[in-house]
């Protein structure tokens, strides 16, 4: 089949053949705009990295207002035809790039289709303010136009990109007699009513995912104050904190956002996976039944109109170094991305987990607090390249769920890089310096095993696997997961991995 991106893709060749991926259940996503949209020389070795450790989808952004001509004009341009892909006046070139790196890498993409615009797209263009009220006539176009270009290589589309903050959407609130009133939510509803049917009839059988929302918010001081993401879907279905149907005001003649499914983005920040936010508005890791909650409710009274799976698109926890203001400890982050990876497995509506980002963003200093330590420092590895400790178990995490000491518990992992289809589960006893087989095991196809055991009190444990043979590596050794070790206490019930020694 015939693609734009086909001249890239033929560059990406240079890299090496990737591995056929196995048909995944669990979906495994990375994302990484600083790389694959701003340094694009990084681009096919992020990506190659990403297909080796056993990455399934790819994120990025296809952002309206740089692909889109007028920027900053008032005015749409003369002559432009903003639904067809075609035109001389859009510029795809970096997306195509990056798509074709990712494709030719053997990996999968999701696309989101998001603002800012260009200035002529907003509604009151005069404010020169490129996130103000959007209008959905001009972004059905861009949308239209985006998957009509890449329908040959994007099976996922995620409308906008946390709307429910003022760097993506404004106003998120309107004052009126003294009071705040939300505007975003509907203007949300408005964009996607009218991008998913162009969408869907520009590529069909593509899945269309709405929501991608930002996991907190605050109380409205002005009208930039980000929504809380419960209160955005409320507000999003026209239900009042009861969920009763508001028909007045922005409600008036209500008709429900239509998606097959939610795309989420649930930031712990510095909570573990399990820990609740108190705030109940607000849904983070530890709250997604809080989500699903919402979610169910406005199903049930066809207040909004998808089914109940669930895309995690976009998790991840900046660390200290370098960011001692809002990072956890590097130790801290292998063990939560591997607790996240196996509570989002074992949330059964989930379909996958994807990470923020490759590399950290550098840091930028704002003034005083946490400003002074800005950007975000999410990245598996930092500014420079290096790797975090948490690389180490990325293609091989490994987490004991253990309810209650004692107890039987689960032990799970899942193999991303390509395994031969077994894994074989060692402990190390109290008192013993040797590792010994438990049981050797098959995987599933996306590389997930599961076992009920009861632990040995104060053993290790961890599992070793053989990659598949390759060209490059004909005759492959064995390779080990990170060591759990029930001698070195931890209050969680999710028992991970810690980070392999690195020479």
């Amino acid at each position: 089949m015939k693609r734009f991106v086909a001249a890239a893709v033929a560059a990406i060749s240079l890299v090496g053949a990737a591995p056929a991926a196995a048909q995944s259940t669990f979906e495994v996503g990375m994302e990484d705009e600083g790389i694959f949209l701003a340094n694009q020389h990084l681009a096919p070795g992020a990506a190659a990295a990403w297909k080796q450790w056993g990455v399934d989808v790819v994120r990025i952004h296809a952002r309206w207002g740089d692909i889109a001509p007028g920027k900053e004009a008032q005015s749409k341009p003369a002559g432009f035809d903003a639904g067809n892909p075609a035109d001389p006046q859009y510029n795809w070139a970096v997306l195509d790039n990056a798509i074709a790196i990712i494709r030719g890498s053997g990996l999968k993409v999701m696309l989101t289709l998001t603002g800012p615009g260009p200035l002529w797209s907003s509604t009151e263009p005069a404010k020169r303010n490129r996130n103000w009220k959007p209008d959905p006539k001009a972004f059905a176009d861009f949308s239209k136009a985006a998957a009509t270009r890449y329908k040959a290589d994007v099976d996922r589309y995620l409308i906008w990109n946390e709307p429910n903050q003022k760097g993506w959407l404004q106003p998120q609130w309107e004052r009126v007699s003294g009071k705040f009133q939300p505007v975003s939510p509907h203007t949300y509803r408005s964009l996607v009513r009218a991008a998913q049917p162009v969408v869907k009839a520009a590529d069909p059988g593509a899945e269309v995912v709405i929501g991608e929302l930002a996991p907190v918010g605050n109380k409205p001081i002005s009208v930039d104050t980000p929504m809380r993401p419960l209160a955005f879907l409320r507000s999003l279905g026209c239900v009042d904190d009861r969920y009763k149907t508001i028909k007045t005001g922005r409600c008036k003649g209500f008709k429900a956002a239509k998606g097959d499914t939610l795309g989420y983005h649930p930031h712990p920040q510095k909570y573990a996976p399990d820990r609740v936010n108190p705030d109940v508005d607000a849904a983070q890791f530890g709250d997604l039944k809080r989500l699903f909650t919402a979610i169910d409710k406005l199903r049930a009274r066809k207040r909004i109109s998808m089914s109940k799976t669930i895309h995690l698109t976009e998790f991840g926890y900046e660390t200290s170094p370098p960011d001692p203001s809002s990072g956890i400890s590097t130790a801290l982050q292998t063990r939560y991305l591997q607790q996240a990876a196996y509570i989002a497995y074992a949330t059964k509506r989930v379909r996958g987990l994807s990470f923020y980002q490759w590399d950290d963003e550098p840091i930028r200093d704002l003034g005083s607090g946490t400003k002074r330590y800005s950007g975000w420092q999410t990245g598996l590895r930092y500014n420079d390249g290096s790797p975090k400790p948490v690389l180490s178990v990325m293609s091989a995490p490994f987490v004991i769920d253990q309810a209650k000491a004692g107890a039987t518990a689960t032990f799970w992992g899942q193999v991303r890089a390509e395994a031969q289809g077994q894994i074989t589960l060692m402990v190390r006893g109290k008192g013993s310096s040797e590792f010994t087989d438990v049981g050797t095991y098959n995987t599933r196809a996306d590389g997930v095993w599961t076992r009920k055991l009861k632990p040995q009190a104060g053993a290790a444990y961890r599992y070793e696997w053989t990659p598949k043979p390759s060209l490059l590596d004909p005759n492959p050794q064995p390779r080990v997961s990170g060591i759990i070790d029930f001698a070195k206490k931890e209050k969680s019930r999710y028992k991970a991995a810690a980070a392999l020694a690195t020479s």
